[in-house]
């Protein structure tokens, strides 16, 4: 299994605040060590690596997780907890997971 991590960068150069989080709670968590790639969607760069993979998969937002296992279909993750459960096969609680949903609208849009 094959996980990439894509942050936003804005424009003016500073960083994404949710990417931030969640990037903190995955250190706190001991999960970014399961992250293979972390890759930079650079907003004064449409051609960006991080970019480009959020238009070759219509994401809209940031941060996302692309998560590859061989012979099956990619799988594209824009809810962190979601993905901790589903990929990382950690415990998140239902609380955790529908604040994330709730606060859908604090993530950075690409």
């Amino acid at each position: 299994m094959k996980i990439t991590m894509v942050k936003k960068v804005f424009a003016d150069g500073s960083p994404c605040k949710k990417c931030g989080e969640v990037e903190e709670k995955m250190r706190a968590a001991g999960q970014l060590q399961r992250i293979d790639r972390v890759v930079i969607a650079d907003e004064a760069n449409d051609q960006s690596e991080g970019m480009l993979l959020a238009a070759e998969h219509n994401i809209d937002r940031a941060p996302f997780f692309i998560v590859e296992r061989d012979g099956q279909q990619t799988e594209i993750y824009t809810v962190y907890f979601r993905f901790v459960k589903e990929v990382l096969d950690s415990e998140t609680s239902e609380e955790e997971e529908i604040a994330e949903i709730m606060n859908d609208n604090d993530l950075d849009f690409l």
